[in-house]
């Protein structure tokens, strides 16, 4: 079969997915949060890619810092994924804001897989 024909991989479309939400939460969440705060918007940069980084699931990641169950891995993916929305609808437009929704509510589709993977870890 060549690459034309072939199947998409969910697990590919997955990480992208997730990749693309996570970017959202990077940037809307500091957006709706530096009006208030400041400290608020950068410890958000910090708390969103920083925690991810750090903790990780065994056998999720190639490599693990700080090694945790999976359902805390699935925490962190769900907080990015509100983080992302929630910031979206506070800091942007309505239309783009419901683009993030629908990305978000994707990308929560398409990590179901994983998810039940890593609560059998």
């Amino acid at each position: 079969m060549n690459s034309a024909t072939a199947p998409r991989d969910p697990v590919r479309l997955a990480d992208a997915l997730r990749f693309l939400t996570e970017l959202v939460a990077w940037v809307a969440t500091p957006w709706a949060l530096a009006p208030y705060s400041v400290v608020l918007a950068v410890l958000s940069v910090v708390v969103l890619i920083g925690l991810p980084t750090v903790l990780a699931t065994p056998g999720d990641k190639k490599q693990v810092i700080v090694a945790v169950p999976g359902v805390v891995t699935i925490g962190l993916v769900v907080l990015q994924l509100a983080a992302a929305v929630v910031s979206s609808w506070l800091a942007w437009p309505a239309p783009v804001a419901v683009v993030v929704t629908v990305l978000a509510a994707a990308c929560a589709v398409t990590e179901v897989p994983r998810w039940r993977g890593l609560l059998a870890a």
